[in-house]
């Protein structure tokens, strides 16, 4: 199969993951699609493993052992920001907006890159769902450069270590990922956006809970004795600095997100994710959070809230600026199949931050998509083939160098 034919493949299973589940992998689902990807490994006649967390594991062997162990990892969940269920569809870009059915469309004028693909093979879903580029076209790429490198055997070249992993986007995908077990000496994620994207900065992350205890009397008698939960619950959310949410920050601006609220009168609880680049400044919105609720309790004169925080995942920055050689190899990648690099900060997190702290140095590349956990996401054929390049440039560019 192509690599448009892979993805094609991969994004028809429904692989969301559920953050509310206590499996591992969180959906059943997405160990349908590892399984899959273990046999087509196999069938190329790579040795592939699955462990007890349904990690895929592979070496695609190579007769240079003095090379570098180079790594290329992806993730097979996708967002339940919009349905995973996905029809996908191919058609030849003739410009202007493109119609995706149920009044859904993707409009120039808020993608002006389309027009960069006029007359060249885009795949979108059907209107209906997110297309699951995030991150299938990452695992397509993998396991399109896997079967070119099993077919054309080179001397010169190292071990290519493979790894596809559940449950990113629900921030568990490396959980129980042994790094030293894998054996590789660095790596990549690709799951990125645009092609030529090279990120090895990312958020420090936490998420923060609060439970509000209310005192619920019929609104007749409710004078000095009711305590609304819900008014409660705004109290606290408006001493949240209102420019820093998501919607007015940017580049290295960490923000307070709400992102869930279920409750009422007598009882409300919420999540939050709290972001920031600066670990100092991560570890300052935390005690801010803390301290809101606090104010909150000396103003009613009891445990009206109860504020949790708890880490989510670290900026790779530290870590990468150590080995900084896996950003400007990447950057000779992009420039020799004439794409310019640009290196950008993320604004979230991905695996990869979490497995350069586990001792596995691992930034993050695009995979040529845009417009990820919606509807309007859409991928260009000819910017999967580009990436297809990329990581055998990569594979090439280790294998000439010894560390």
């Amino acid at each position: 199969m192509s690599v448009k034919e892979k993805f094609l493949k991969y994004v028809k299973i429904d692989t969301t993951s559920d953050e509310n589940s206590l499996s591992y992998p969180s959906t059943p689902s997405q160990t349908e699609l590892l399984k899959i990807l273990k046999g087509e490994l196999e069938s190329l006649g790579v040795k592939a493993e699955m462990d007890e967390y349904c990690y895929v594991t592979a070496i695609v062997e190579g007769k240079n052992k003095k090379a570098p162990k180079i790594a290329f990892l992806a993730h097979v969940d996708t967002s339940s920001a919009v349905s995973g269920k996905v029809n996908p569809i191919s058609r030849i870009y003739k410009g202007g907006d493109i119609e995706l059915g149920s009044g859904i469309k993707i409009a120039v004028k808020d993608n002006p890159d389309l027009l960069e693909y006029i007359g060249e093979d885009i795949i979108t879903s059907d209107g209906s769902s997110l297309l699951g580029a995030d991150d299938k076209a990452g695992v397509a790429e993998i396991m399109e450069a896997v079967e070119y490198l099993v077919n054309h055997p080179d001397d010169n070249r190292g071990d290519v270590y493979i790894a596809f992993t559940p449950d990113e986007e629900i921030g568990r995908g490396p959980d129980y990922f042994d790094v030293k077990k894998f054996g590789a000496d660095f790596g990549y994620t690709l799951d990125g956006g645009k092609t030529g994207e090279i990120e090895y900065e990312n958020f420090n992350a936490a998420s923060g809970k609060i439970t509000i205890k209310g005192k619920s009397i019929h609104p007749g008698n409710a004078k000095n004795k009711m305590v609304n939960a819900v008014d409660v619950f705004n109290e606290f959310h408006n001493l949240l600095p209102l420019n820093e949410r998501p919607c007015f920050t940017e580049k290295y601006e960490g923000f307070y997100m709400i992102d869930y609220v279920s409750g009422g009168i007598d009882e409300l609880s919420a999540k939050y994710i709290i972001r920031d680049h600066d670990k100092e400044k991560l570890e300052k919105r935390k005690a801010y959070f803390a301290s809101a609720a606090e104010f909150i309790n000396r103003k009613y004169g009891y445990e009206v809230i109860k504020a949790e925080v708890k880490d989510s995942y670290y900026n790779m920055a530290e870590i990468i600026k150590k080995h900084f050689h896996l950003v400007e190899s990447a950057k000779e990648a992009f420039l020799s199949i004439g794409v310019e690099p640009r290196v950008i900060p993320i604004r979230g997190g991905t695996d990869g931050a979490m497995l350069s702290h586990k001792g596995l140095p691992c930034p993050n590349l695009s995979t040529g998509g845009f417009n990820f956990h919606g509807q309007m996401e859409y991928i260009p054929v000819s910017e999967m083939e580009k990436m297809v390049k990329v990581v055998l440039k990569l594979v090439d560019i280790y294998s000439q160098k010894n560390f």
